[in-house]
């Protein structure tokens, strides 16, 4: 009776956790019992964003889903849809000294969101995500601009997560 218990414990124990845990994952994303999502290429909405950091954004997002859950990246339409226009790519001084020029510059990148649930569409909402950086004066733009759109990046990434995954 007692070899009967032990074993009958850890099975129990097993069976609680895989079951019970259906709609999130191990990371803690609220996945609504969906498999896949599919993150759209982010357009230009404003002129002075390029190309290239249009990629960068919507690749840390796929990214940034595919690290902090169990969810499929697919090609088309997942059961999480995302997607996303560059509305705000703008760069003003900030610090400004005695002799009125810049210490810094900052980098400020927005996004409008559309987050699509198609198993549970009451989740669904469209949002406004911005996000900056400073950089110093003495340098150019284009010199930083890569390294300023990872750690934007990053910090959007994070935001639209928590705001549709991590059950915040």
């Amino acid at each position: 009776m007692k070899a009967i218990q032990t074993s009958l414990i850890p099975a129990l124990a097993f069976v609680l956790f895989a079951f019970g845990c259906g709609i999130y994952s191990p990371y803690g994303a609220q996945t609504s019992g969906a498999k896949t999502y599919s993150v759209s290429a982010f357009e230009l909405v404003t002129p002075l964003a390029t190309a290239a950091s249009a990629l960068a954004l919507t690749e840390e997002l796929r990214d940034r889903i595919q690290r902090q859950s169990t969810l499929r990246l697919v090609n088309g339409e997942g059961e999480l849809q995302f997607a996303a226009d560059i509305t705000v790519w703008d760069v003003k001084p900030v610090n400004v000294q005695g002799d009125e020029t810049a210490a810094s510059n900052r980098l400020t990148i927005g996004l409008r969101l559309s987050y699509e649930n198609t198993l549970v569409p009451d989740l669904s909402f469209e949002r406004t995500f911005t996000r900056f950086a400073d950089y110093t004066s003495d340098q150019d733009l284009l010199q930083v601009e890569d390294e300023l759109v990872g750690e934007i990046g990053a910090q959007l990434s994070q935001d639209i997560f928590n705001a549709t995954l991590g059950n915040w």
